[in-house]
């Protein structure tokens, strides 16, 4: 159920990191090595990436395969970036939403990618998506589970909340909602990256002081890759990365106080 990419560095071509290596990004799309989930990533793709000096990120997406566009090989041989976010989509559910459901979804300085499923979609997801505000659920760039969520995560952020704390606990939410979820999340303002590990791979790699790649999967045999545990929230920079365990679902519904009954 798709693979996605984050990066934070010294500025790169695009193709270094998404099309060049052995087991890229764009090789994943068809033939995955680690995905538990799925085969092949053909129901569209894209990514965003930030220029120096502006915090808004640009973005690229597209219905199809990431194979088939020969414009993204255009633009990933010439553009240059220090941050950035990809995808490639396996659908969950078939749609019509086309280019609109392809990750990453974007708002202000921020870039989401979802990994995963969500149970019992939509229904599961009702009660949160009451707690949302109007204005939010009708301007949804589309009707998938990942947009929901992302709608879910982003309301947080505009409340103040940090990347990864807005991450961490929409996965609680969502997880308790929607038992059985797989809720591998990626998120990036241009100068941290917030992840999640709940349900398939995570992977990491770092040159401390100098640039940070967080992936599904590793895209080339380098052994400094490291695995991030199921259940595992990462936080990271351009000089450090961060883990911390999620705590069980169970204890953050203890947690929460009882709702007052209506009226």
């Amino acid at each position: 159920m798709c693979r996605h990419l984050a990066f934070l560095g010294p500025e790169e071509r695009l193709g270094r990191l998404l099309v060049d290596p052995a087991h890229s990004l764009f090789r994943q799309s068809w033939a995955p090595r680690r995905q538990q989930h799925g085969t092949v990533n053909a129901d569209g793709f894209g990514v965003g990436w930030y220029a120096e000096g502006d915090p808004v990120p640009a973005r690229y997406r597209r219905t199809g395969p990431i194979w088939g566009d020969r414009s993204f090989a255009d633009l990933a041989r010439v553009v240059r970036s220090g941050a950035l976010l990809a995808a490639v989509r396996d659908a969950t559910v078939a749609s019509a939403d086309g280019e609109a459901a392809a990750a990453p979804f974007a708002a202000g300085p921020w870039l989401f990618s979802h990994n995963g499923a969500v149970a019992g979609w939509p229904g599961s997801l009702a009660p949160l998506a009451r707690t949302l505000p109007a204005e939010d659920l009708l301007s949804m760039e589309a009707r998938c589970d990942s947009a929901l969520v992302w709608a879910l995560v982003l309301n947080r952020l505009r409340g103040g909340d940090e990347e990864g704390q807005a991450l961490a606990d929409t996965v609680l939410d969502v997880a308790a909602a929607a038992p059985g979820s797989r809720l591998n999340l990626l998120l990036t303002n241009g100068e941290v990256i917030a992840a999640t590990a709940w349900g398939d791979t995570l992977w990491y790699l770092t040159e401390p002081g100098r640039r940070t790649v967080v992936a599904s999967e590793p895209y080339d045999d380098d052994p400094h890759w490291q695995e991030v545990p199921d259940r595992t929230l990462l936080a990271a920079s351009r000089t450090d990365v961060l883990l911390t365990p999620l705590k069980d679902v169970e204890e953050h519904l203890a947690s929460v106080p009882p709702k007052e009954p209506s009226t």
